[in-house]
């Protein structure tokens, strides 16, 4: 299998994505790599490796440029060169650390959507306390959405969460105010009918507060929810640990304390780090296009890449296209 990497994009970019690229090509003996960015800045941290090539590209996108009309001018560009290596069959999948906005519409204009997807949905694995985590979608691809779009969210993100987690008859949630059925607005109210029709595992409505206890192996919302959740659990995280360092740091005594569980704070720093899952799936297209973080180091884009292949292994697009064919 081939994947194409956007080397160029991320905010450590392109040290941290070759050399996450580079550990992964070194330990899976069947998997090819296209870097796409600048050769000579690549080639600062590559010598001759097996099943790695280099193609060279003269632009690249950056975080400040606005998506869509950078997809469409920056023809040369590492990001649209690695997506098109995929909608003309060179790759089966593609992995960015960059512009998210970019590439989504790179995508969706070159590699293209499912037929019967109406709305391409962004999924990452966000942690849990038992360190299992879950998939949760839309968090941004799309702002508004339709019931008929969180019951392919549903769909969509079941499938992800057997093929690719691994998670026999995983349990679908919809996220809502409250857990009873008749919670919610218009949207989830008839989203809530519709997954439950559907086949999946459905377990209900899910809280916001209850997410990181993992009631669910899926959640599914609305792209501008979700952003704000995803958002909202990331600051948390922030603040807490700042709170946490500052009050550690705020006199001997503590300081000697600080000494003693360091390395045990580290361990749930890291439990609580969602890049550690891998990067954000865009479900819905015809090949595996994931977006890794973008202030990725080197084992968070090993672990993006390592998410793509097993999507490439397990043929998630296909199943979810055979799937919802049926719908």
């Amino acid at each position: 299998m081939r994947i194409a990497i956007d080397a160029m994009g991320g905010d450590n970019a392109p040290k941290e994505i070759v050399l996450g690229a580079l550990k992964a090509a070194r330990e899976f003996n069947d998997l090819n790599i296209t870097l796409y960015g600048n050769e000579n800045e690549i080639k600062k941290y590559i010598s001759n490796e097996e099943r790695v090539e280099i193609i060279h590209a003269e632009e690249v996108i950056l975080g400040t440029d606005e998506p869509v009309r950078a997809v469409r001018r920056k023809k040369n560009s590492s990001m649209v060169m690695m997506a098109q290596a995929v909608a003309d069959g060179y790759a089966d999948a593609c992995v960015s650390a960059g512009n998210t906005g970019a590439l989504m519409a790179a995508g969706l204009f070159i590699v293209g959507r499912i037929e019967g997807i109406e709305r391409p949905a962004l999924a990452p694995t966000l942690p849990t306390l038992d360190g299992k985590g879950f998939v949760m979608l839309d968090l941004g691809a799309n702002a508004d959405a339709k019931a008929e779009h969180l019951l392919q969210y549903a769909i969509m993100g079941s499938i992800y969460a057997e093929k690719v987690r691994g998670i026999p008859n995983p349990r679908v949630g919809l996220l809502n105010i409250g857990t009873e059925e008749k919670k919610g607005n218009d949207l989830t109210k008839e989203a809530f009918k519709l997954i439950k029709e559907s086949g999946v595992n459905f377990v209900g409505n899910v809280e916001s507060r209850d997410l990181l206890q993992g009631p669910a192996d899926v959640v599914v919302t609305d792209g501008f929810t979700g952003n704000m959740v995803l958002k909202t659990i990331e600051g948390t995280a922030m603040s807490v640990f700042s709170m946490l360092k500052e009050t550690l740091m705020s006199s001997m005594k503590t300081k000697l304390a600080a000494g003693l569980i360091k390395s045990d704070l580290m361990k749930i720093k890291g439990k609580m780090d969602y890049s550690e899952y891998g990067g954000a799936a865009l479900f819905g297209l015809n090949a595996p296009v994931v977006k890794a973080h973008g202030s990725s180091n080197e084992t968070a884009f090993y672990n993006a890449v390592k998410q793509t292949k097993e999507m490439i292994k397990h043929k998630v697009p296909e199943t979810i296209k055979g799937t919802i064919a049926t719908k």
